[in-house]
């Protein structure tokens, strides 16, 4: 789903390194601990894109700059970066000279950034049927992480010599990367925190702008080089388990030396980890006794890092203080809740500790008694289908939410405002490639009221039409508390001509909103990078006049489907965000089929940052208008 911008936002994914992770083992009765289980180090939250020279001879609309090895060109849908897509431009010409290999990778490499993009992934089955190739090669791929991934496989199969290879190689790719990063983020800045409202800073705002925004880019650094290609969330604790595994690694060959500074520099990120202190202190117990253990220091590299990563949280957070923007580090935790026990009579012979499981957590069932039927809150609407009637749990469909004149006035603020792939990185067919995808946030559209761009009364009735959306939804279902908003997106698919003959696809594959689907497991598995934090879902229908573009919703294996509605003007469909409600939309195969997506949640700390900004616009043409005593301040969402 879109990426939203919250408050907070969880940023690491809790996938794991490797294959079959064991928990820990333990040597000679006393000491080492090898364990697998990751632990969270703290990346920056606020995202700012990397920016170097212009390109020379570059285009001239918007401007292109140089992020890392990739081109990429600031437009108003943000930043756009070539780098994977190139490789699809490839494969018609690499086909048509006959260099099938070279193809296969192609699309391979631009499949890894775009897994959900179902044609690509036929077109590589095709390939390697033609060439016989197995193994294909990505040729955007980050090589710090392909010799982290080396390592661990290694390290997994007991390999150690060759894991602290592949480990150190990581290590010494990852500090390079993250010099080049950084470089990247020099050069000019916008700083977009005040872009909705009539800013005009002085000189020296100016200037504490410019070098915020590098230092938010910089250490943004750290998240950007822990993430795979096609993923949202960095790798959990990416940093440090590169000393965790060398650590253990280092002691399986006998180079305690080693072992022990290594354990030392995972321990200057999480020096509390009881299962490294032991492991540190049975280290220094295997050192020659003219030794001393304080003469062994973590890795010069690793304090410099983790002293400037602290040194600038600091900035930053001072910053925000003294600038007035928006910026939060996450609070994680680093210990394990589990207890770790070894087994009496070790000696000197290593010995596995309780199998204790890594596996996914699935999200919890619904509670099938969970209330609903309470007021629609507005006379107009009008109640049609609730859960049983639509064969699920937590389902209501209401008609005449907003009115055909509504509709319309909503239809032309779209054409105004949307942006191709807006919420998907500017991807313009996130989904499939036989449509095009529009959107557009409560934010920008007042944004472009205020300017004038479109009417200001039609912008300001896309955010009061949301809000109508959220207090029916938080009455119906009798909830106890607060319904706050996630995100907010106005979408619009749209049928691509020639290309809707034979269409198999999905025009939004089958899907829940806050847990990762698994059908083959009949599971949905509440972790990130799925929006955990959200509750419930709805979607306003804007209009009828397309084919196609039906909304479902299945059962857990993706396939059955269980109800099927067809959009109309005012018609809304609403629901539980997790894995009792899957669902998804058809092919959209004529036309276009425009409505209101909105997900709430019922955490203040994960509230929709632009609903807040979008308040204080609301507030501040208030009280131009209207005066300070008549202030229209959303009452179920103060500050």
């Amino acid at each position: 789903l879109p990426s939203p911008v919250t408050t907070r936002v969880c940023l690491h994914s809790k996938e794991k390194p490797g294959a079959g992770l064991r928990q820990l083992t333990r040597v000679q009765g006393s000491g080492c601990r090898n364990r697998r289980n990751g632990r969270i180090s703290s990346p920056s939250l606020a995202a700012a894109g990397g920016l170097g020279q212009d390109a020379p001879g570059t285009p001239s609309s918007g401007r292109w700059r140089k992020k890392s090895r990739v081109w990429c060109l600031h437009t108003e849908g943000g930043l756009t970066c070539l780098s994977r897509a190139l490789t699809s431009w490839l494969l018609l010409p690499l086909f048509q000279l006959n260099q099938l290999e070279e193809a296969a990778d192609a699309a391979h490499t631009f499949f890894m950034a775009n897994p959900e993009h179902m044609e690509m992934q036929q077109d590589i089955e095709n390939y390697k049927t033609m060439t016989g190739k197995v193994h294909l090669v990505d040729r955007e791929a980050k090589p710090h992480m392909e010799n982290y991934s080396t390592g661990v496989r290694h390290y997994d199969q007991e390999e150690y010599a060759l894991a602290i290879e592949s480990l150190e190689r990581a290590l010494r790719g990852y500090y390079t990367a993250d010099v080049e990063c950084r470089v990247m983020c020099e050069g000019p800045q916008r700083f977009e925190e005040y872009e909705y409202l009539e800013y005009k800073a002085d000189l020296y705002e100016a200037i504490a702008d410019h070098y915020m925004q590098i230092l938010l880019c910089q250490h943004e650094c750290v998240r950007e080089l822990a993430t795979r290609p096609g993923r949202l969330s960095p790798i959990e604790n990416y940093l440090p388990l590169h000393y965790d595994y060398l650590q253990f690694a280092y002691y399986r060959v006998g180079e305690y030396v080693k072992a022990l500074e290594c354990a030392k520099s995972y321990l200057l990120f999480h020096p509390d980890d009881e299962a490294v202190l032991e492991n540190a202190d049975y280290y220094n117990s295997l050192l020659e006794e003219t030794m001393d253990p304080e003469t062994i220091k973590p890795r010069e590299e690793a304090a410099k890092f983790l002293r400037r990563h602290k040194l600038e949280s600091d900035l930053l957070q001072m910053g925000a203080t003294g600038l007035g923007f928006v910026y939060t580090e996450p609070v994680t935790t680093c210990s394990s809740s589990l207890p770790l026990q070894v087994p009496s009579g070790v000696n000197s012979e290593l010995a596995d500790g309780p199998a204790l499981s890594l596996g996914k957590k699935p999200a919890p069932k619904m509670d099938r008694e969970l209330r609903e039927g309470g007021s629609l809150l507005y006379s107009d609407v009008q109640f049609v289908y609730n859960s049983q009637q639509l064969n699920g749990t937590q389902r209501v469909l209401l008609d005449n939410v907003i009115s055909e004149e509504e509709c319309q006035e909503l239809r032309r603020v779209a054409n105004g405002i949307m942006l191709a792939g807006d919420g998907y990185r500017g991807k313009s067919s996130p989904h499939t490639p036989n449509e095009k995808f529009e959107g557009a946030t409560v934010l920008k559209a007042l944004k472009f009221g205020y300017e004038g761009r479109v009417p200001l009364k039609s912008a300001r009735l896309f955010y009061d039409v949301s809000e109508k959306a959220r207090r029916i939804v938080e009455s119906y279902f009798r909830l106890n508390s607060t319904l706050y908003f996630s995100y907010t997106h106005m979408v619009c698919r749209t049928a691509l001509p020639g290309q809707q003959e034979k269409r198999n696809d999905l025009s939004h594959p089958i899907h829940a909103d806050n847990c990762l689907l698994d059908p083959e497991a009949s599971e949905c598995w509440k972790e990130p990078p799925a929006y955990t934090f959200r509750d419930y879902s709805a979607l306003l229908y804007m209009n009828t006049d397309f084919e196609g573009g039906e909304f479902i919703f299945t059962e857990m294996d993706a396939k059955t489907v269980t109800a099927s509605i067809k959009p109309k003007c005012g018609r809304m469909i609403s629901f539980s965000s997790g894995g009792e409600n899957p669902h998804g939309v058809k092919a959209v195969t004529k036309g276009q089929r425009c409505a209101v997506a909105l997900w709430f949640t019922l955490d203040p700390l994960y509230r929709e940052l632009e609903r807040i900004q979008a308040d204080e616009v609301i507030a501040m043409l208030d009280q131009e208008h209207l005066g300070a005593s008549d202030l229209n301040i959303n009452p179920k969402d103060e500050l």
